[in-house]
């Protein structure tokens, strides 16, 4: 098949349904040209076969050797038919393998797609919603190019076909068989345009059910241990009479369709009919022709019919189109923009005046400065929303800070294109995220080379690990579940600690690292941790100050604002946010401390 261009694609499916069909079917249209000649030849077929009747009735029977005449006729027949199967067999599957390939295509497209897009776009995202865009919409898609094109195409090639062979048997039969054409193509488009809002309000039901379900499924521990089965219940039901009576209104619509066009189709046929026995019996047309006659118009006014029905039911392949164009028309993230593609960095930064906002127009973090060198540990301390994890979000441009300006080594961090920085930075968030893969998988996700199962190994060892994997009955080769399901809480922060090691980052952003995992273990960790971050340079948000004292500064936020600054002994020595965390933590662990000596 030809290749073709992503980008190009994009632009056209964003610009229009006509142009971004047409381009999709690139390295498929010779084949879909070809179904249809199929289906031509198919339609040629069948027509003779009605006019191989006329020739039977007019003269076969009236032959002196009607034996004869007759074998030839059914040998005729017979053949008439085996084309038309034939040809109608090739017709579907080139059909077939032009949406196949298209839509095949089009998901790898769609998902490469929303791989590419921004942060900000899929914190808005449903993930329900983009999931029936991939499978539903598409597949709506498929059924377009496999059914709809083909049968309008058949329709029209049915229509021409007959038509011109009805005016070489009588013009006046011919042009009194079209009266309804007008009058179907009224109807068809009255109810195009509302099956299509119905429809397009129907695929939005649908989405919605599914973000229901989708967040159940993933928070069915939550569910069950707040016992609130019976709250998400509602919530479904709700959601589902929301489909359900968006479904009734569309299948409605089809429904009062079907006995308008059946009405229209069947007074044409009557009419013809009618008009082609008064006829024969006036001895303006033979018997034979009357007969031909009879199969013709069915082939013209039912394919008229489902002409209609065509029109109504591509509207939902056209609304599935748009709904994806909608997320098309999104820009992808630049990742190559920049200048700046060196083979490593220092770690030397500076914020200079850095302010954000997300697209509320809401301020996040204000006027925000400081340096670190190379090597140096930043620590973040403040309470949940006053900009820790949004700050270290801006390094490697997950959000594009809105004022003032970031330097890495000396070059402003907008100069690197965005796979190069990222490549530098190592990241370990406070809710981990493990694939259902085996832990070696997952610890070597984040290297894009062949990784040794030594590498891995050492990995998992620093990261505290490695004892624990060894007591899965297949080790490394374990399969975890959903989102790390099967691991505790604690051994999947330490796969991801453990995936960010195997990375080898020049600086690691440790997002509340430790914070799923007990005393024990945060000091095992702690000491791994330690010896990484002693040539890197490390921003740690944490919560405890057992996880800050070993920082070279400590940025206090509240607000989004630096509120203090300085080391572990500067800060606890100078009245302030700090000391008093410090001493909340102190007086909570002395008082565990006493409980724990009276048991």
């Amino acid at each position: 098949m030809s290749t073709i261009d992503f980008l190009d694609l994009q632009k056209q499916i964003a610009s229009s349904r006509a142009r971004g069909l047409w381009t999709l079917m690139i390295g498929y249209r010779a084949i879909y040209v070809g179904s249809m000649v199929a289906l031509a030849l198919s339609g040629i077929a069948k027509t003779l076969s009605f006019l191989l009747l006329a020739t039977f009735v007019d003269e076969a029977l009236l032959t002196e050797d009607v034996v004869r005449a007759v074998a030839l006729i059914a040998l005729s027949f017979i053949g008439l038919a085996l084309v038309e199967g034939a040809f109608s067999f090739l017709s579907g599957r080139l059909a077939a393998q032009t949406a196949e390939g298209v839509t095949q295509r089009l998901r790898n497209f769609m998902f490469d797609h929303l791989q590419r897009l921004s942060f900000p776009y899929h914190d808005k995202a449903q993930t329900g919603d983009l999931i029936q865009r991939v499978t539903s919409d598409i597949s709506a898609i498929q059924r377009f190019y496999s059914e709809q094109v083909v049968q309008l195409g058949r329709v029209l090639l049915l229509f021409v076909i007959n038509f011109v062979a009805l005016l070489s048997l009588n013009t006046t039969l011919a042009l009194s068989s079209t009266i309804i054409v007008p009058f179907i193509a009224i109807v068809s488009l009255f109810f195009f345009r509302r099956i299509e809002k119905a429809y397009d309000d129907y695929q939005a039901a649908d989405a919605k059910l599914s973000t229901v379900l989708q967040e159940n499924l993933s928070g069915v521990r939550v569910v069950k241990a707040f016992a609130r089965q019976p709250y998400e219940e509602k919530k479904f039901d709700h959601e589902n009479s929301s489909r359900f009576a968006k479904g009734r209104r569309l299948l409605s619509l089809h429904s009062l369709y079907w006995p308008v066009s059946d009405i229209l189709a069947s007074g044409q046929m009557l009419a013809g009919l009618m008009l082609g026995a008064t006829m024969v019996m006036r001895g303006d047309i033979t018997l034979g022709t009357f007969l031909a006659y009879a199969g013709m118009i069915i082939w013209i006014v039912q394919p008229m019919r489902g002409l209609g029905r065509l029109i109504v039911q591509a509207s939902t392949g056209l609304v599935s189109f748009d709904r994806i164009a909608g997320v098309v028309r999104e820009e992808q993230e630049p990742l190559k923009e920049g200048t700046q593609r060196p083979q490593t960095v220092q770690g030397d930064l500076v914020f200079e005046n850095v302010s954000f906002e997300y697209e509320t127009d809401v301020p996040v973090l204000h006027d925000i400065s400081f340096s670190v060198k190379p090597g140096e540990i930043v620590a973040l301390l403040g309470s949940t929303g006053s900009g820790k994890t949004t700050l270290v979000s801006l390094l490697p441009r997950f959000y594009e800070y809105t004022s003032g300006r970031i330097l890495l080594d000396g070059v402003p961090l907008t100069d690197y294109p965005k796979e190069v920085l990222r490549d530098f930075i190592g990241i370990v968030e406070q809710e981990p995220f493990l694939f259902s893969r085996t832990i070696r998988d997952n610890i070597a996700y984040g290297v894009d080379r062949q990784v040794t199962d030594e590498e891995v190994i050492a990995a998992a060892q620093a990261a505290a690990i490695h004892e624990r994997i060894l007591q899965f009955p297949q080790g490394y080769d374990t399969i975890v579940g959903e989102k790390g399901v099967t691991l505790s809480g604690g051994q999947k922060q330490r796969v991801a600690i453990a995936r960010t090691i195997l990375k080898n980052p020049r600086i690691l952003l440790l997002d509340d690292a430790t914070s799923s995992v007990d005393t024990e273990t945060e000091a095992e960790i702690r000491g791994a941790l330690e010896n990484l971050m002693s040539a890197r340079t490390t921003f740690v948000i944490a919560h405890r100050i057992q996880s800050v004292m070993i920082a070279d500064q400590i940025l206090v936020m509240d607000k989004g604002r630096i509120v203090q600054r300085g080391s572990h002994d500067e800060l606890v020595n100078q009245p302030g946010t700090y000391r008093q965390i410090y001493d909340l933590q102190a007086r909570i662990e002395s008082e565990l401390e006493k409980e724990i000596a009276s048991v």
